[in-house]
């Protein structure tokens, strides 16, 4: 079974919005008949990936927590943040790098990942 339809599969049993983590490789979120494609942050030097899944979902449920709905925009943002959350606790033994963390390097990151994920449209025009 692919990971769009184990997704779908969930879907069906009730769930609107479905996230499937990706460790090192990202996350996939399906949100009614949307999915989006989130990359990892790159981390050269990996300390501990322990707690990692549990530092994305605290991410992901304080943002959603933080915003007034549960739109699509709102779940993907949510994503990142999640993931920007888990590449900063795998960079030091347990909560070590997360007790030293500060909001403005959590938003440092959350816009380095616009970077990371940015491409540019195709000129049509042109091809």
């Amino acid at each position: 079974m692919s990971v769009i339809t184990g997704a779908r599969a969930l879907q069906e049993l009730g769930p609107q919005t479905v996230i499937i983590k990706k460790g090192e490789h990202g996350a996939l979120l399906f949100h009614g008949d949307q999915h989006f494609a989130a990359p990892s942050y790159p981390i050269e030097e990996i300390a501990d990936p322990t707690g990692a899944g549990d530092s994305f979902a605290g991410g992901f449920i304080g943002y959603v927590a933080s915003q007034d709905d549960i739109s699509e925009a709102t779940f993907r943002k949510a994503v990142i943040y999640g993931s920007v959350m888990a590449s900063f606790n795998v960079e030091d033994f347990s909560l070590n790098r997360l007790r030293t963390l500060t909001f403005d390097e959590i938003n440092r990151r959350y816009r380095a990942f616009q970077k990371i994920a940015h491409f540019e449209a195709l000129d049509l025009a042109k091809a």
